[in-house]
C-alpha cells in the first residue's frame, strides 16, 4: 500500500516564486556595495596568436580608472575546476578567440570600455587548430605543451597530440563478436556547440574586506568547489575566501565554474574597492562554456535475424582550448551510448581533445545528448538495413531482468520494457499516420538510461520556541525549484505548511563541504540531508512529548502545526518547543557514492511532418515515457520533463554556435536561435512507477533524464518520413533539402 503524505506528492507552487516576480530575490548583479567599480576584460580577437607586447600606459592614466592588469601583474598560476590548464589572463600566447588578455576596473561602464580601447596589444597570428580530428594528427601544433605538468591532468603518455584524455569502457571480446556477425554496419554522426542560454549571464562581485579576506558573490552553483578553484588561481589559502549565498538566474550545467571570479578578486585587491563584473551576452556566446561538440562513429555487428553480436563506438569530444570547465578531469563522457541493449561484446573509446575554439563545459546530462544521439540514430539505420522495423529491432535486443548492460552492469528494478511500451502506446507509434497534403509524416523513437547522482550535502532544521521552522542548506537556488521540494520534505516530517518553512542558505563559512547543485544529485543528496535533519528534529520532539505527556512515542502525529495522539488534547508545536526554553535543532550530513546499478530509463517518440519540396521539418507531437519512483512534486516534476525536452528540441532543430574562420559569428540570441512557445509540439507524458529510488521517500532523478533521446527520436522520425538520416545536428531544412536531392 502506498504511503499517504500530506505535503510530499502535492503539486504546490514554487515557494520562491513570489519573491522572484516581485523583484525581491537578489541575484549577483543586484548586490550593491559602497564604492563598487566596474570590471571589464580585453579579449583576444584571434583563435591562436603570440602576444608580442601589451601597452597599458594610456589606460592607466585615464581618469576614473583604478586598476589595469595584465598577466605580468598577477600570480603565474593556472586555474580550472579539476584540470588546472587556464591562466587567469593570457600569458605569452592566446589560444582561443575571446580569451582574456587584460582587465580594467573603473568608475563606470563607459570609462571601462574607453580604457579597454586604449590598451595596445601586438599579436603574431598563428595557424589555429579548429578540428579535433586534425588536432590529433602527428604534425598538429601542440596547444598546451606543458600539459603533462598540469595539476589534474590525465597521465599519458598519449600517441597523439592535444589529447586531454582517452577513456575506454568495454566488455567481452570485440573481435570475436564482429567475427560472429552476418553483417557489419558503420555510421558517423556529429554535433555542434550548444549554449545553455540561461537568462542571467555570468557575473561576480568581489571585495577585499578589513580582515584581508575576499568576500565573493558569484553565479557559480558549487560554492565550495569554486572557492578552491579561485584560491588556487590567486595562490592564497581557501580560508581567505568566503563565498556568499546568492540566487542564480538559470544554470543548466553552465554555471559550475569560476569564469571571471579570480579576475574580479585581483582587480578588487589592486584597486582597494569592490569590483563587479557582468558578462554581456556577446561575451557569453564568445567565451562561455557551451556543450561539447562531438564526432562519433558507431560500428555494429548483427546476425541476419537482428541479434546484436558486437558494438563499438569511437567518440571524439572537442574541449576547445581548455578542459578546465569540466568538474572532473577523468574521461567519463559517452559510457552509456550503446543503449540498454543485450550486447555481449562492446567497447566505447572516448577522446577529449584540445582545439583553438571556445572552451567547452557541462550542459544538462553532459556527454550524453551527443553520444546517445549517435547511438540511437545508428540503431535505426541498422534496423532499416536489415529490413526490420526499428521498434521490433529494439524490442528484440532490449536487456532483460538479470542480464548485463553493454558494459557489464546488472541494473536493479529495471523498467526499460515498461517505459518503452508506454512510449509506443501513448504516442500511437504503431497506429496509421496522418496524411496532410504536401507533407510526409514520420515517427521515430529512442531509449536511454541515466544514473541518479551522488555527492555530499549538509542540512540543518531548526524549530524556534515560537514554532517557526528554519531550514539551512548550502545548496544554491538555480531556479529549478528544489528549494520548494526541500521545504515540502520538512513540512512532511513536522506537520507544517511548506510555505511556512523559512529557507536560509549557508555561505562557505557556515558549514563544511557541499558538492553543490548539478549532476542529477540535488533531490537525492540534498533532499536526503534535509530529510535526515528533519527526522532528527522530529525524534527529539517525539521524545519530549512522550516525556512531558506520557504519550506512546509510536502514536505521536505531527499535523497542522500540532503534536497529538488520537484521543488526547493536541499541543501546538510552539508550546512543545517553548516548554524546553530553547530551539530544537537537527543536522544531517549525507554522503552518497554513485551506484551504477541504480538507473533511470527514458523512452521517447517524435512525430514530424517533412515538406519534401523545401526540406522543412515540423515537430508535431512528442511523447516522453519516464521511469519514476515517488514523485515529490508532480508539477515541478513535469516541468523538468518539459523543460529538458524543449532544450533538446533546440539542440535538435536550430541551436548552433557558428564559426567563421575560427571566430564565433552568432553573437546574439537573435542569431543564435533557441526554441520559443511556438516550437512546442503536442506533448504527452507517461510515468512508469517503480519500487522507488535512492531519493527521499523513494524518489528518482528527473532533471537530466529526458534530455538525451530527443535528438535521435526526431532524426529517426525524419528518416521514417522521407528515407534520409541527418547525421549532423541540428536538423535544418537546408540539410534535409540537400539530402533529399542526393537521395
Amino acid at each position: 500500500m502506498a504511503a499517504i503524505h500530506h505535503s510530499v506528492g502535492q503539486s504546490v507552487g514554487n515557494a520562491e516564486g513570489a519573491n522572484k516576480v516581485t523583484g525581491a530575490t537578489k541575484f549577483t548583479a543586484d548586490i550593491a556595495l559602497p564604492g563598487t567599480l566596474i570590471g571589464k576584460c580585453l579579449r583576444s580577437p584571434f583563435p591562436y596568436a603570440r602576444i608580442k607586447s601589451i601597452d597599458v600606459a594610456a589606460a592607466r592614466s585615464l581618469p576614473g580608472v583604478h586598476a589595469v592588469l595584465t598577466a605580468e601583474d598577477i600570480p603565474n598560476t593556472l586555474t580550472g575546476r579539476s584540470l588546472r590548464d587556464l591562466p587567469v589572463l593570457a600569458r605569452g600566447v592566446v589560444i582561443f578567440p575571446g580569451q582574456k588578455v587584460a582587465a580594467v576596473a573603473a568608475e563606470d561602464d563607459v570609462i571601462a570600455e574607453v580604457a579597454l580601447n586604449l590598451i595596445d596589444v601586438e599579436y603574431e597570428e598563428l595557424e589555429p587548430v579548429l578540428d579535433p580530428e586534425a588536432a590529433m594528427r602527428p604534425d598538429a601544433p601542440v596547444i598546451h605543451p606543458d600539459y603533462e605538468n598540469y595539476v589534474g591532468n590525465n597521465p599519458g603518455p598519449y600517441d597523439r597530440p592535444n589529447l586531454i584524455g582517452h577513456g575506454t569502457f568495454d566488455k567481452g571480446d570485440l573481435a570475436q563478436g564482429f567475427a560472429e556477425a552476418d553483417q557489419i554496419f558503420e555510421h558517423t554522426f556529429s554535433t555542434v556547440h550548444q549554449h545553455q542560454a540561461f537568462i542571467e549571464p555570468h557575473s561576480v562581485l568581489a571585495q577585499l574586506d578589513d580582515q584581508g579576506r575576499f568576500q565573493v558573490w558569484s553565479t557559480a552553483k558549487a560554492p565550495f568547489r569554486m572557492r578552491r578553484e579561485v584560491a588556487e588561481g590567486l595562490d592564497v589559502p581557501e580560508e581567505q575566501l568566503r563565498v556568499n549565498p546568492i540566487a542564480l538566474g538559470g544554470d543548466f550545467g553552465g554555471k559550475g565554474g569560476f569564469m571571471d571570479t579570480p579576475l574580479a578578486c585581483l582587480l578588487a585587491k589592486a584597486s582597494g574597492r569592490p569590483v563587479q563584473m557582468i558578462m554581456t551576452y556577446i561575451e557569453e556566446l564568445l567565451a562561455g562554456s557551451p556543450r561539447h561538440p562531438a564526432t562519433m562513429t558507431f560500428k555494429t555487428g548483427v546476425k541476419n535475424d537482428g541479434t546484436i553480436t558486437a558494438r563499438q563506438a569511437s567518440l571524439v569530444y572537442d574541449c576547445g582550448a581548455s578542459g578546465g570547465f569540466r568538474p572532473s578531469a577523468s574521461v567519463s563522457f559517452g559510457s552509456r551510448c550503446l543503449g540498454p541493449y543485450r550486447i555481449p561484446n562492446a567497447q566505447v573509446d572516448t577522446y577529449m581533445v584540445y582545439t583553438n575554439r571556445v572552451p567547452a563545459g557541462n550542459m544538462r546530462a553532459p556527454g550524453d545528448p551527443q553520444s546517445v544521439f549517435g547511438g540511437e540514430a545508428d540503431i535505426d539505420l541498422v534496423a532499416r538495413k536489415l529490413n526490420m522495423d526499428p521498434y521490433e529491432f529494439r524490442r528484440k535486443n532490449l536487456v532483460l531482468d538479470g542480464e548485463e548492460s553493454p558494459l557489464g552492469v546488472v541494473w536493479e528494478d529495471m523498467k526499460v520494457h515498461e517505459v518503452f511500451q508506454g512510449a509506443i502506446e501513448e504516442s500511437g507509434y504503431l497506429q496509421p499516420k496522418p496524411q496532410p497534403a504536401g507533407k510526409k509524416v514520420g515517427r521515430g523513437m529512442a531509449i536511454t538510461e541515466r544514473h541518479v547522482g551522488a555527492g555530499i550535502s549538509n542540512a540543518q532544521v531548526l524549530v524556534n520556541t515560537d514554532g517557526s521552522v528554519v531550514l539551512h542548506t548550502a545548496m544554491l537556488d538555480t531556479g529549478s525549484g528544489f528549494y520548494t521540494i526541500f521545504r515540502q520534505i520538512v513540512a512532511e516530517e513536522l506537520g507544517v505548511g511548506y510555505d511556512e518553512v523559512d529557507l536560509v542558505p549557508w555561505s562557505t563559512d557556515d558549514t563544511s563541504f557541499d558538492t553543490g547543485a548539478g549532476g542529477s544529485r540535488v533531490t537525492h543528496v540534498g533532499g536526503q540531508a534535509v530529510l535526515g535533519a528533519s527526522r532528527e528534529v522530529r525524534r527529539q520532539l517525539v521524545a519530549r512529548a512522550a516525556d512531558l505527556y506520557g504519550w506512546p512515542g509510536d502514536q505521536i502525529i505531527f499535523s497542522d502545526r500540532q503534536v497529538l495522539v488520537p484521543g488526547q488534547t493536541p499541543v501546538s508545536l510552539a508550546d512543545l518547543v517553548s516548554r524546553a526554553g530553547q530551539p530544537v535543532t537537527g543536522e544531517c550530513v549525507y554522503n552518497a557514492e554513485r551506484n551504477e546499478e541504480v538507473t533511470v530509463f527514458t523512452a521517447q517518440v517524435a512525430e514530424v511532418e517533412v515538406d519534401e519540396e523545401t526540406g522543412e521539418v515540423r515537430l508535431t507531437k512528442f511523447t516522453s515515457a519516464n521511469d519514476v519512483g515517488t514523485v515529490l512534486n508532480p508539477m515541478a516534476h513535469q516541468g523538468q520533463i518539459e523543460g529538458g525536452v524543449m532544450q533538446s528540441i533546440g539542440m535538435s532543430l536550430m541551436e548552433e554556435l557558428q564559426y567563421d574562420d575560427g571566430h564565433i559569428s552568432t553573437l546574439s540570441l537573435g542569431e543564435y536561435k533557441i526554441p520559443t512557445i511556438k516550437d512546442i509540439p503536442e506533448f504527452r507524458t507517461v510515468l512508469v512507477a517503480s519500487e522507488g529510488g535512492p531519493g527521499p521517500y523513494g524518489g528518482k532523478a528527473i532533471g537530466e533524464q529526458p534530455v538525451s533521446t530527443v535528438a535521435p527520436a526526431i532524426v529517426n522520425a525524419v528518416l521514417d518520413a522521407v528515407g534520409v538520416s541527418i547525421t549532423d545536428l541540428p536538423v535544418t531544412s537546408e540539410k534535409v533539402f540537400r539530402a533529399l536531392k542526393q537521395w
